[in-house]
């Protein structure tokens, strides 16, 4: 699986952690920056290359990284067809996947630290959706909402 990248200035210490525990897991990261500090400044800018990489098909997951994970999940949950989590424990890196066919990780590197967020990244790759009845049909209720915003007819 090709998992995209993107680092702003918070969590950009754990760049070069999560391209290893996503090579260890088997798949491939992709790289969509910063690829130097100096450059990392606006978290939108990188939740905005992911989530194209997802939806051009050029990666079927994507991993974002800021200070706390909270920008870069609001930021990504603005692009259609992007489900982000942000998971600070492995249960829900895992479960919002198998649950919830999330596609994009959020981390926070100010909250957890390299050990924490390759466990994270590990549970967020492994997962997969069940595609249970129950799931199935939540989904299909959160893409409504998603298309037909505060009209939604569920």
């Amino acid at each position: 699986m090709r998992i995209a990248c993107g680092f702003d200035h918070g969590g950009f210490d754990l760049r070069e952690t999560i391209f290893a525990a996503i090579r260890a897991a088997g798949h491939e990261p992709i790289d969509l920056g910063a690829t130097e500090l100096a450059e990392a400044d606006d978290y939108p800018d990188f939740a905005l290359a992911v989530t194209r990489a997802i939806r051009a098909g050029d990666a079927e997951r994507g991993v974002l990284v800021c200070g706390s994970g909270a920008g870069v999940a609001v930021a990504a949950t603005k692009v259609e067809g992007i489900r982000a989590a942000m998971a600070h424990d492995t249960y829900t890196a895992a479960q919002c996947v198998e649950h919830d066919a999330v596609n994009v990780l959020a981390l926070g590197a100010r909250v957890i630290g390299p050990v924490i967020a390759e466990e994270l990244v590990t549970a967020f790759v492994n997962a997969e959706f069940t595609g249970e009845e129950r799931h199935a049909r939540r989904l299909a209720k959160v893409e409504k909402i998603e298309r037909d915003g505060l009209g939604a007819e569920l």
